[in-house]
């Protein structure tokens, strides 16, 4: 019985270092990699993106009222 587990085991570990994918290094210069970390960032403060609709709160109230009284309607 262990000898069959052996053989098992011998196949499982060659399996798994033939799929072993070695990463490569990283040959950008500091400033370049620097430079990817800063683009990469999100913007942060006031000035970012809105995380929802442009249109004010009003006109998106009243956009939603509409929809649901011609759904009622139909």
């Amino acid at each position: 019985m262990s000898k069959i587990l052996e053989k098992r085991h011998k196949r499982k570990v060659a399996r798994a270092k033939a799929r072993v994918k070695l990463s490569e290094p990283d040959v950008r210069t500091p400033e370049q990699i620097k430079a990817a970390r800063e683009a990469s960032r999100a913007p942060t403060g006031r000035g970012g993106p809105q995380a929802h609709s442009s249109a004010p709160a009003s006109q998106n109230r009243a956009n939603r009222t509409a929809s649901t009284a011609a759904k009622a309607d139909g």
